[in-house]
């Protein structure tokens, strides 16, 4: 398979943030890309679409993106993918979907909330191939240095090697130092403890808030094939998904 000519670039952080720069720049080695991401944060969004409310889209002229175009919308990641199929290229093949770079862990559980995963799933539904990039720490100055090379180098790879119908890769990364890179499946785990009650005045009329919060938990810390472990053992995880949710071995 040759190198992907046309390459979309998504995330669920907003425009302008750290990861979404550095993904944009690095794809932009492989072959042409356009950027169109959520004019601010989208995180648990997971594949949420704009149902109710009017999608506007602006195209971004001042940037650095080494040749990139830049588009930003008020929709979500799941529209994003959506504007690029039927407005930005209606007529002309989306060779590759790449998402991210998420700053916070998209691994085992996060996967369902996530809106850079989202976006990918939203892809695969159209036929697209589609990669999703995460980093373990949600801070927007998180050192990207060591992820850096893999960006390239794995998304071509993994392109060329095929990705299945209906199926994509979910890929997070530990911070700093990357020792090696591991197949990986979802960790069972869950949040525990997710809302913390707000202490400042409320809205008139409301007796109770909370911010969420919580504490992720592993319900399998000894297992070694998690993406989860491989996170903790500083390897890059890759983690392949389905948009086929049934459950087969209930039938």
């Amino acid at each position: 398979m040759s190198e992907p000519k046309n390459i979309i670039v998504v995330n669920d952080d907003g425009w302008g943030t750290a990861g979404i720069r550095l993904l944009a720049k690095e794809m932009t080695k492989l072959g042409h890309v356009t950027v169109i991401a959520p004019d601010g944060p989208r995180s648990g969004f997971a594949a949420a679409i704009s149902a109710a409310n009017p999608i506007y889209l602006r195209r971004v002229e001042d940037h650095d993106l080494n040749g990139a175009e830049v588009y930003v919308t008020n929709g979500t990641p799941a529209d994003c993918i959506k504007i690029a199929r039927e407005f930005l290229f209606p007529d002309t093949p989306i060779d590759l979907v790449v998402s991210g770079i998420n700053h916070g862990s998209n691994a085992s559980i996060n996967a369902m909330y996530s809106g850079t995963i989202g976006a990918c799933f939203v892809a695969a539904e159209k036929g697209i191939p589609a990669i999703g990039w995460s980093i373990n720490d949600h801070h927007m100055d998180v050192d990207l240095h060591w992820l850096q090379p893999f960006l390239v180098e794995v998304t071509q790879h993994l392109y060329e090697e095929g990705i299945a119908s209906r199926t994509i890769f979910n890929i997070n990364a530990p911070v700093g130092e990357i020792q090696g890179i591991r197949w990986t499946r979802q960790c069972v785990g869950h949040w525990s403890q997710e809302l913390a009650p707000i202490n400042e005045p409320l809205p008139e009329g409301v007796q109770k808030g909370w911010r969420l919060a919580g504490e992720f938990i592993n319900d399998e810390p000894s297992a070694t094939d998690t993406d989860i472990w491989a996170m903790d053992h500083q390897l890059l995880a890759i983690t392949p998904l389905t948009i086929d949710w049934t459950a087969y071995g209930s039938l």
